[in-house]
């Protein structure tokens, strides 16, 4: 294929010619002139090996975004003691790194709406790598608190980024399973912080923890720079890029005739404004009120065990080594937890494994209110490996809920918006766990979990547009 100057970018985009894919010459294709229907071609079409390296690319972002956002939980208690300072005064360093998420969810997705999924997705890794980069030189609190809130800012714009991109370059039959694939990488890049941690900090301390986290994102922002390419149905919407879109479509196995034209009749049938405005348009303002409730009671239980819970554990007395397995569990349960409900909902929708998913994580909490941590500790560790199945399953399908909610002109900025509202309740969590942990210990803490998954699960069972049983879906 000759690439003209003016598909420079697009020759820059595509990953290496081992992912080209051969012409079908069965299938057929539009005559140049043409209308060719984006959404048909990536809904209805084959997942090429092509696609699946996408995901795998949007995959790992998230795996280091899960694995440079947990640092801190594993690095606070042996911070503090370095320091002597207590937790209520380390609660602001925690806060700033989530206000730094709220913010960059928000402006990731309008960024990727605007200007792409792919440059949302490569500046967000490179932020957090550096900055957590950075982390391992603070002399003090306040210089975490800084470096934490710039780290937010790539970590919250990653993870609606890379799921956009998924959602985008998935057939819809398999979009569920793939989304929640890639946003079950967050506690499974904080399982593997937490086996890291416990060789890294023990032999090196927690400043050489975030100099090699943060270097391990850095490298990875430079692969995606390389071999991630553009969402289709991004480039769809800009004719100056559809030379790019075919050569892209080409090696997704979907070969186009040049000077085909692009359009997206599922998308443009409820076509309107976009930006934030437009969730709130066109019947969309019941069930964005209620996702954003949902992800932020959710957000506020997952942050809480994410910033506090070897905290916690060690409050009642627990060694270190023993507290940060607590949240090694925690994301072990939770990697398990919502692989399982992305496939229930495959199948039976969105609706009932959302709900039973939510109960259950309330139930586990409650329950743990009876076991007491010193004399059963390794009850208590498995109690949270479930409490954190179905915490994250909860957690990690709701984005293919907003997948299937919102349209493409608005569906990056409708997951990063619930995102960045329920990043309210990640900063809640910061200074509630320390206070709760302070004055009411795990019974306190426990009780907080469990209360706030209520809440979700009343929320997720108002949501009009669910997403269907598979004998209902078109």
């Amino acid at each position: 294929m000759t690439i003209l100057p003016s598909q420079a970018s697009a020759a820059q985009a595509l990953p290496a010619p081992p992912f080209e894919a051969p012409v079908d010459p069965a299938r057929p294709v539009p005559p140049p002139g043409a209308a060719a229907d984006i959404g048909k071609l990536l809904d209805d079409g084959p997942f090429s090996t092509m696609q699946g390296f996408v995901v795998l690319l949007a995959a790992l972002s998230i795996v280091m975004d899960g694995f440079d956002g947990q640092l801190i939980g594993f690095a606070i208690p042996m911070m503090i003691k370095e320091w002597g300072i207590t937790r209520e005064a380390f609660a602001p360093a925690v806060a700033a790194g989530l206000i730094g998420m709220g913010i960059g969810s928000a402006f990731a997705g309008l960024f990727a709406d605007r200007y792409g999924r792919r440059s949302a997705v490569i500046a967000s890794v490179l932020v957090f790598g550096a900055a957590t980069c950075a982390i391992g030189l603070a002399p003090n609190a306040t210089a975490v608190a800084a470096l934490r809130f710039i780290a937010g800012l790539g970590i919250g714009g990653a993870l609606p980024s890379a799921t956009t991109m998924t959602a985008e370059f998935t057939p819809a039959r398999r979009r569920t399973l793939a989304v929640t694939a890639t946003i079950v990488c967050v506690p499974l890049g904080g399982m593997l912080a937490g086996l890291f941690a416990g060789l890294v900090l023990p032999a090196y301390g927690w400043r050489a923890l975030f100099f090699s986290g943060g270097a391990m994102a850095v490298g990875l922002g430079i692969v995606l720079s390389i071999a991630l390419p553009e969402s289709p149905r991004y480039l769809s919407r800009h004719r100056a890029r559809w030379n790019e879109l075919t050569a892209l479509l080409a090696r997704m196995r979907r070969p186009m005739a040049d000077g085909v034209r692009y359009v997206d009749s599922r998308e443009q049938a409820g076509e309107g404004q976009g930006g934030v405005r437009a969730l709130f348009g066109q019947g969309y303002a019941r069930d964005t009120v209620l996702i954003w409730i949902a992800f932020f009671m959710c957000l506020t239980a997952v942050y809480s065990a994410f910033s506090w819970l070897p905290t916690m554990l060690a409050s009642e007395g627990l060694p270190l080594g023993i507290a940060g397995s607590g949240l090694t569990a925690y994301n072990l349960g939770g990697v398990i937890g919502a692989l399982a409900c992305a496939a229930a909902m495959t199948r039976w929708g969105s609706l009932w494994p959302l709900a039973i998913c939510c109960f259950g994580a309330a139930a586990s909490a409650y329950a743990m209110l009876t076991v007491d941590a010193n004399q059963n500790a390794s009850l208590m560790i498995f109690g949270f490996g479930v409490h954190g199945l179905f915490v994250n399953a909860v957690q990690s399908t709701m984005y293919a809920l907003c997948a299937f909610i919102y349209p493409t002109r608005v569906r990056a900025t409708g997951t990063a918006s619930a995102l960045a509202f329920g990043r309210l309740g990640a900063i809640l969590s910061a200074f509630a766990g320390a206070a709760v942990i302070t004055r009411g210990g795990a019974q306190g803490y426990l009780t907080l979990l469990g209360s706030v998954m209520l809440f979700a699960l009343l929320s997720l069972l108002l949501v009009r547009r669910h997403i269907p049983a598979r004998k209902e879906q078109p």
